[in-house]
């Protein structure tokens, strides 16, 4: 199937990244979906990278600061158990942050 040319990863990335809100320093979002279907995570990452951007990710969508502000977090909930959500599997798991990955590597390596 051939993609139509407002999908093509190029133009897309073009796209994305002229919106009113890029050049204002605002928020732009997509679906995580959305860009690994067309660009690619990494191409997308590589890029937000390249711009000195901020790249959060909730659920399915990816949300990019167009700016080099801090990020703070101002409200933070607790964390659900592993009970209560998906416990990643393998290397190519996505953890929520350093200490989940950390943790998942020691349990890991004490397994074998």
């Amino acid at each position: 199937m051939t993609i139509p040319r407002f999908l093509d990863p190029d133009t897309w990335m073009r796209n994305v990244f002229s919106a009113k809100a890029v050049g204002r320093g605002g928020v732009i979002q997509r679906s995580a979906r959305d860009v690994e279907r067309v660009v690619g995570r990494s191409a997308f990452l590589r890029e937000v990278q390249r711009r000195g951007f901020t790249l959060v990710e909730n659920g399915d969508q990816l949300v990019v600061f167009c700016n080099r502000d801090p990020v703070r977090l101002i409200v933070q909930r607790d964390p659900p158990s592993l009970s209560q959500r998906a416990s990643p599997v393998g290397r190519g798991a996505h953890f929520r942050c350093w200490s989940e990955a950390q943790e998942h590597d020691n349990t890991i390596s004490n397994a074998q």
